[in-house]
């Protein structure tokens, strides 16, 4: 009865222990109502359906290339064991919220002399001995009571960490997913400026070759021959520069895609068709998503959670311990009721002196906690940073494209004109291969501003944290933490 007594009462103290309330925190971050550098193109709603964000690229071999780093990375199969890992530490944490249980059975041979006494009848020198056999049976309980929520706080700031984990693990996911997509188009531009060369490198060999004739004519000087050959070797050179920046980037794009770096994965013919204009009126709210920002705020949970807890270590600590059990010297009496034996302790600790030790723990986690406050407001503001960037880049590159497209256009004319004015003498060589060094300048900026642009709109989705849809929004906002939740 006073078994059941003192457990009741045990329980009971457990059903009061005091709630465990977050500070009210007012960050200084606010979101903004829109976006500075915001379009003014586009559409004016998002898109309803929730899609991946590479959709927008319609590249069907985009699309199989990051299937294939989804499945196949090494870097996201170890996040994925972290996730377990923390799972596992959580549970570990819960545990000491139960009682702790356990049975065992003890067998124990004894010898006992006893010096001095003389046996009845017997030697006088002999010892008088007794041997004894005792076998016991136990279930034993260990279990702190949680009065005042320490422990539960303990397990919280796990749970929290669990969360973290697995937000980190969806922020190595939508990394995963930008770095594949910018090492795909980084490879397509590789092999195109590498065709971009090849093809003029053919093109100054002719061109080489026509001055050689009409040298060999007396028709043109020996300096029209060494500045046409000059070219040809200068453009072989670059050649050999696209080849080795094309083995680079598609060995990259194979170690993402957790195969062997052998530069053998097949590429699509071209860059995909640059990204149209970024929607209207995106909603901030989607910035939210974000795995980093909801990572950093669970940790700002956790965080919390130690403070608590730190401080409840201040209180009292209430240890319940019962054994229950038999003890026999006779293995048939071992289950009889006869032998049956018991033990109840309730103790009560309260710190008094530790010198300091404590109350520097609470110390040490509220700067912890205003520590990871920080951070979130620090990630927030990068956030917002990254946004912005990428929308204002998005304007420029457009401008920047439209201007690389036209002057490549007019530089390819104006080669063709200077080639043939060449051919019928109205011009010099030093004209022709300035035309043609302008029009292969001109190509490949015009390649690698079409990568730019399809690279800022990979960089503004990671900065929203995946597609333009508003559908599957998280609930990290930085004003919800100012209201005080419970933990």
């Amino acid at each position: 009865m006073k078994a059941v007594a003192l457990t009741t009462i045990a329980l009971v103290a457990v059903g009061c222990a005091a709630k465990i309330d977050q500070p009210e925190r007012p960050f200084d971050v606010p979101a903004p109502p829109a976006w500075t550098a915001a379009t003014e193109e586009g559409f004016a709603e998002t898109v309803a359906e929730d899609i991946d964000w590479w959709d927008y690229f319609e590249d069907a071999g985009l699309d199989v290339a990051i299937s294939e780093a989804l499945a196949h990375n090494k870097d996201l199969t170890a996040a994925a064991a972290r996730i377990e890992r923390a799972q596992a530490q959580a549970r570990i944490a819960g545990a000491p919220l139960l009682p702790d249980l356990a049975a065992g059975l003890s067998r124990a041979r004894q010898r006992n002399n006893f010096i001095g006494l003389p046996i009845p009848g017997g030697d006088p020198d002999d010892v008088l001995s007794s041997t004894s056999t005792n076998i016991g049976l136990s279930l034993n309980l260990n279990w702190e009571v949680d009065v005042w929520g320490k422990l539960k706080s303990a397990q919280i700031a796990s749970l929290a960490e669990v969360e973290a984990v697995e937000s980190d693990f969806a922020g190595a996911r939508l990394s995963l997913t930008g770095q594949t997509a910018k090492a795909w188009f980084a490879s397509i531009e590789a092999r195109r400026q590498l065709e971009l060369a090849e093809s003029s490198l053919e093109s100054f060999r002719e061109s080489a070759e026509r001055v050689r004739a009409r040298f060999e004519l007396g028709v043109r000087p020996s300096l029209d021959l060494r500045l046409a050959l000059t070219t040809v070797d200068r453009t072989e050179a670059l050649v050999a520069v696209r080849k080795r920046e094309l083995d680079v980037a598609v060995r990259q794009l194979e170690i993402l895609l957790g195969k062997y770096p052998a530069a053998a994965y097949a590429l699509a013919e071209d860059l995909p068709p640059s990204p149209g204009a970024v929607p209207a009126g995106l909603p901030s709210e989607l910035l939210h998503r974000r795995p980093d920002l909801i990572a950093q705020e669970q940790r700002l949970l956790a965080a919390d959670a130690f403070v608590y807890q730190a401080r409840m270590n201040m209180r009292p600590s209430f240890i319940l311990t019962a054994a229950l059990g038999t003890a026999t010297n006779q293995l048939q009496d071992l289950l009889s009721g006869e032998v049956f034996v018991w033990s109840l302790v309730a103790g009560l600790t309260q710190p008094i002196f530790n010198n300091g030790q404590l109350k520097a723990e609470v110390s040490q986690n509220q700067a912890q906690a205003r520590e990871a406050a920080a951070i979130y407001e620090n990630t927030a503001l990068g956030a917002y940073r990254e946004v912005e960037v990428a929308l204002a880049a998005d304007k420029f590159l457009a401008e920047q494209e439209a201007a690389l497209s036209s002057a490549s256009i007019q530089a390819a004319k104006a080669q063709a004109l200077a080639e043939e004015r060449y051919r019928t003498g109205l011009t010099d060589i030093i004209t022709v291969l300035d035309a043609q060094r302008t029009s292969i300048e001109s190509e490949s900026q015009w390649l690698a501003v079409r990568r730019g642009r399809l690279d800022n709109r990979v960089d503004l989705h990671l900065a929203l944290g995946g597609s333009f849809s508003s559908e599957s929004l998280s609930l990290a906002d930085p004003q919800s933490r100012a209201t005080g939740e419970k933990l």
